[in-house]
């Protein structure tokens, strides 16, 4: 229909780099990162460089985006001029963002609005909210994409390591990851989502080497003998590192349709912890 104008909205924790946001049709909700004295929002207060110092001194909590300003975001969506929203968030297994801003979408008069479900989480759910701004750019209908960006849900996997697995226990996101005895015996877990949006244990490697080579040996299982795939590179506190990952994706996927390179957002960055790095993969055909 020609006379659909559609927005896609993101909350802070999908991880669309920054240059994807500004370049339309991208709007962006932040999460809330709460500390005894003060409280941040996500990506706007404060960046995934700053967060670490704060998080050694004191574990903050995070939460969901403040309803007054999720109405201003929907306010501003209005006054430009769209018609529906694509709201694409993080997994509703993860978090209760998806439930949130579905629920105030059904009350908000003069858009209309569908809610996505990426049972994914960071650029893993972010890579999703790209392709839907793809296709919006391609012309295609609120329908088509819809449905276009639901059938890569499966598709599309993230495999993260962590550091340490002390931020993912003290902020109860650990889900199925067994709390090992990683740091006694240096095991580091790749940690990805299930088909439930849940975090769960992909593999267990000792020390951080072998465990980019196992995360990019479970990125070539992923691409497999497929022709149209998108991989992502994201990174907190370990910039080196993932630039080195990046290069290593370069040169074994040259035909990559896009490598996007980003920053774990300072909310997520709370439950992974600094020298976390994640690799996603997004099959499309």
């Amino acid at each position: 229909m020609m006379n659909e104008k559609i927005a896609i909205l993101v909350d802070s924790g999908t991880d669309v780099p920054e240059e994807v946001i500004d370049s339309g049709p991208f709007f962006m909700v932040p999460l809330r990162i709460i500390f005894s004295d003060r409280e941040y929002r996500d990506g706007i207060d404060i960046s995934s460089d700053t967060i670490f110092p704060l998080i050694k001194k004191e574990l903050p909590t995070t939460s969901l985006p403040d309803g007054e300003l999720i109405h201003k975001v929907f306010d501003d969506i209005k006054a430009q001029g769209y018609t529906h929203v694509i709201i694409v968030t993080i997994s509703s297994g993860l978090s209760g963002t998806y439930n949130a801003l579905r629920v105030l979408g059904e009350h908000y008069e003069g858009l209309i609005f569908q809610s996505i479900d990426t049972k994914n989480v960071g650029i893993g759910a972010g890579i999703l909210a790209i392709y839907a701004g793809d296709l919006v750019k391609e012309g295609k209908s609120f329908t088509e994409v819809i449905t276009e960006v639901e059938s890569k849900i499966p598709k599309t996997k993230i495999f993260f390591n962590v550091d340490t697995l002390e931020y993912l226990q003290k902020g109860g996101r650990i889900g199925l990851v067994s709390s090992l005895l990683g740091s006694a015996l240096k095991l580091k877990p790749i940690i990805s989502c299930n088909p439930e949006g849940i975090y769960y244990t992909v593999a267990k490697v000792r020390g951080l080497n072998k465990s980019i080579d196992k995360t990019i040996q479970l990125v070539k299982e992923h691409v497999g003998n497929h022709k149209r795939f998108n991989l992502a590179v994201t990174q907190a506190d370990a910039l080196e590192t993932a630039e080195k990952i990046r290069q290593r994706l370069q040169e074994l996927f040259p035909t990559a349709e896009n490598i996007y390179f980003g920053k774990v957002s300072p909310a997520l960055s709370v439950h992974t912890g600094p020298g976390s790095l994640g690799v996603v993969c997004q099959v499309l055909d």
